[in-house]
């Protein structure tokens, strides 16, 4: 349904554009018994997920492997261009390619957080009842 979607009986519908619809159908799948498939992903979250995997995937290798293969076909231009000082491949793979890679890993890492809002994911930490047993820093239990 869109925003602008009638019932039968020729009432308005109000939708949301389907996010909390979405939120609600990822709350009671069963992920667990879902199949996995990188090609067919059988949900809408994994199916959006997974773009956003390829997307970051096709962007790391364009920031890290771009500069070499361009100093592999062009040489000349890549030794011949200076950076502060640096020849501009040397300047492209030792800062640019860790530096991009890091920008990169937050702009994946914020992305998943809004996919996560957008689906209704909560990441909270589980918390456990002490058991009353000390346990020894080699991973035994203390007496």
């Amino acid at each position: 349904m869109t925003e602008n979607d009638t019932h039968t009986d020729g009432s308005a519908v109000e939708t949301d554009g389907g996010t909390v619809t979405n939120a609600q159908k990822h709350r009671e799948t069963d992920y667990l018994d879902r199949e996995v498939n990188l090609l067919k992903p059988s949900t809408p979250f994994m199916r959006d997920h997974l773009k956003l995997v390829w997307g970051t995937f096709i962007a790391w290798t364009l920031i890290v492997w771009g500069p070499v293969t361009a100093t592999r076909l062009a040489p000349e231009t890549m030794t011949s261009l200076t950076v502060l000082g640096f020849p501009l491949h040397y300047f492209l793979v030792a800062l640019g390619g860790p530096t991009g890679a890091l920008v990169l890993a937050a702009v994946y890492a914020r992305s998943r957080d809004r996919l996560d809002e957008k689906y209704g994911i909560e990441h909270g930490t589980v918390e456990s009842e002490p058991s009353g047993e000390a346990t020894a820093a080699d991973g035994g239990v203390e007496e």
